[in-house]
């Protein structure tokens, strides 16, 4: 199920590519959307906000470990795209042995500094139990998760996206009986549906491992294969540690945030979840572009055709802007009414709220597509240092944002945060575009 993204026209291999990832990307959300449905629905908004308040330290820790994994894979592709068996074989275990020094890491981190963190994102007093209950059972399970994400980064660069989406698929649905058995049977609440997450996710994982020791042939690996070679390490380092920061930068401003929103109340909190979650579900194709330019880009740089490379851009920002038209227009006049699956009570007072949430980031969307592209894009060929600039943009336009908001008390102030990272950011980006295919002709020789 291997695809060489290196031969045929540009815009069919992208949507072959893309297709089943904004689908796995979509059931990726229902791990959380079935927590955040179940939760609020079941066990109260109270649970919903403190689920939801801790939605961008989840972006902060399992984010960093997804685009550390993303990125450890670059070079895995390139070498794929070059034809190099032997070379692919050796970034793979390299790229695993890393995950799990950094799993480690990331892991101890985060359960040693959850209670300050929760207290300095102002999380509210009725909410605080039930937020640290369940992020701390999240954190404790990153291994799950970067098990499934550094496997399917692998099998993604070999061009395979659909074998990845079949176990998400499984494990998403395994996630809602799982949500459902532990929190109404068992009346776990929050942390049941905690627990359900992490156990969905391990399996997702596993899965993967087996697939790949038994339909992967490329993938079997010597002893040899498995000797940690410093050279690789540093080569998949400086690409997987700036994607991770990407994750991270752009976590912190979301934390800056919520933190603005936390100062408005448990019905903001919860508002501004709901429609987090709505525009999530629209917001996964530009991930799935973002992710596919940068297995594209890999696989051709890998080959040499920098040409091939500026076709795929443009046949991505055909399929990106178009989708961002129609979901946007979609999304500002029915977005609300999708409240209705994650709201139980209080509903007059926490709808409206959602309706100006969606509202703003619904005519932002454009600018949402070219940082995914073009950041993506970039990092896959083999920029990483670069890139990180426009998390800095990113940073300063949802930072800035928030600490107004949070002057002013503004809900309004907390909706346009995100909207105005991306267009800080999506600037820089097409900037930074025409310098790096100027820098990257140099590099090649042509």
């Amino acid at each position: 199920m291997q695809l060489d993204m290196t031969k045929g026209k540009p815009l069919p291999v992208i949507l072959q590519f893309t297709i089943p990832l904004v689908i796995g990307n979509i059931f990726q959300q229902l791990y959380n959307m079935a927590d955040t449905i179940i939760v609020g629905r079941y066990v109260g908004a109270g649970a919903l906000a403190a689920v939801g308040s801790t939605g961008t330290i989840m972006f902060l820790t399992v984010g960093f470990s997804q685009g550390i994994t993303a990125g450890f894979s670059v070079l895995t592709a390139q070498r794929f795209g070059a034809k190099d068996t032997e070379g692919v074989k050796i970034s793979v275990a390299n790229g695993i042995l890393l995950s799990l020094i950094f799993t480690v890491i990331i892991s101890s981190l985060s359960l040693l500094g959850m209670r300050p963190l929760l207290k300095l994102m102002n999380t509210p007093d009725n909410i605080f139990q039930d937020a640290y209950t369940y992020i701390m059972i999240i954190c404790g399970g990153i291994f799950a998760q970067v098990l499934y994400n550094i496997l399917a980064s692998i099998l993604r660069a070999l061009g395979n996206s659909k074998t990845p989406l079949y176990f998400l698929i499984l494990a998403a649905l395994l996630n809602i009986v799982l949500d459902l058995t532990f929190i109404i049977v068992f009346h776990m609440g929050v942390a049941g549906a905690a627990w359900a997450t992490i156990t969905a996710q391990g399996v997702s994982g596993v899965l993967c491992l087996i697939y790949i020791i038994k339909y992967v042939p490329e993938l079997r690996l010597k002893a040899d294969d498995w000797r940690f070679r410093s050279e690789i390490a540093k080569k998949e380092i400086l690409v997987g540690i700036p994607m991770g920061l990407q994750y991270s930068i752009t976590a912190i401003g979301t934390m800056m945030v919520q933190s603005a929103l936390n100062i408005l109340g448990s019905y903001a909190v919860a508002a501004f979840t709901a429609g987090n979650k709505i525009e999530n579900i629209f917001t996964q194709a530009y991930v799935a572009i973002g992710t596919t330019m940068a297995t594209y880009n890999a696989q051709n740089i890998g080959a040499r055709k920098l040409d091939r490379v500026r076709q795929g851009f443009n046949s991505a920002h055909i399929i990106g802007i178009t989708y961002a038209i129609v979901t946007g227009v979609i999304i500002f006049f029915f977005g609300k009414y999708l409240s209705y699956l994650f709201i139980s009570d209080n509903a007059a007072e926490v709808i409206p709220m959602v309706d100006t949430y969606v509202k703003c980031v619904a005519v932002f969307f454009i600018p949402l597509h070219f940082v995914n592209a073009l950041r993506n894009g970039i990092q896959g060929m083999g920029y990483g240092l670069l890139p990180m600039l426009a998390g800095v943009a990113e940073l300063a336009g949802r930072g800035i944002t928030a600490m107004a908001a949070a002057a002013h008390k503004s809900y309004f102030g907390a909706c346009m945060a995100s909207p105005m990272a991306w267009v800080l950011a999506g600037g820089l980006l097409i900037i930074m575009y025409f310098y790096v295919m100027k820098d990257m002709k140099r590099r090649l020789g042509l």
